[in-house]
């Protein structure tokens, strides 16, 4: 049986199966991933959390970049790989998306907000640190461009940020809590551009092989968790994925 052929007995034998996504599924909408040579992170340097806390020059930094389209997440769209893993949750194999990315393609490729764990946050909108508001980024950037204003909560006046977690931000206890109970729930767990060398995102992988679970893994250079796995391809994810899951 050649790895895609097992790869579509895997799916059809399912009942449960996780999906869980890297920035490798997302470059072949265009969006370069972060640590490869010529990735977003060779060419700028991240800003961490407390930096952006504490010093009005990095919060204006942070949303020239957000505005200026730096980061390539404005009008990207999603590819073949999201509407497969939007297949898999519709047709009932897969119970829920847990993705280490920011972009939203795997909610506006059909996946329902309540099925995708979003473990780094989301760039598509902003929130208030303090009290939690979430704050349309369109909004925000007409008093950004326009009077330079750095957004603040137009409730509490607190500092206002996209709602992605930066470099020295705290995980979301809600949405780890939600990844590992979807993680020990599954028969399947399937990591779609994922290098997992991020921690402790890395972690869900083993852990649901060793609860049981059959383990694959898609992705176009080796991970260090290739050896443990029941089965590896290394190649684009759209194709190989549209091939298991295609459309009605």
């Amino acid at each position: 049986m050649s790895p895609r052929e097992y790869l579509t007995s895997l799916l059809a034998d399912a009942r449960r199966a996780v999906v869980f996504t890297g920035a490798g599924i997302s470059t072949e909408s265009g969006i370069p991933d972060f640590r490869s040579p010529g990735g977003i992170w060779s060419r700028m340097k991240p800003i961490y959390f407390d930096e952006f806390v504490a010093s009005e020059e990095k919060r204006r930094e942070a949303w020239t970049r957000t505005f200026s389209g730096t980061m390539r997440w404005v009008g990207a769209k999603p590819n073949k790989g999201h509407y497969a893993v939007a297949r898999l949750i519709a047709r009932g194999r897969a119970t829920a998306v847990i993705t280490q990315n920011v972009d939203n393609l795997h909610q506006e490729s059909g996946v329902p907000v309540s099925q995708v764990v979003e473990l780094h946050g989301n760039a598509s909108y902003a929130t208030c640190l303090d009290c939690g508001l979430r704050h349309e980024l369109e909004v925000l950037k007409q008093s950004f461009l326009g009077r330079g204003e750095i957004p603040s909560c137009r409730d509490c006046g607190g500092l206002v940020k996209t709602a992605t977690i930066s470099f020295g931000q705290a995980m979301p206890q809600n949405k780890m809590e939600r990844a590992t109970q979807e993680t020990l729930g599954c028969d399947l767990f399937i990591v779609l551009g994922s290098s997992l060398v991020v921690y402790p995102a890395a972690a869900f992988p083993l852990m649901a092989k060793e609860n049981g679970a059959k383990l694959v893994i898609i992705n176009r250079e080796p991970t260090e968790q290739d050896d443990f796995v029941d089965l590896v391809i290394h190649d684009d994810i759209g194709p190989i994925l549209s091939a298991a899951v295609p459309p009605d």
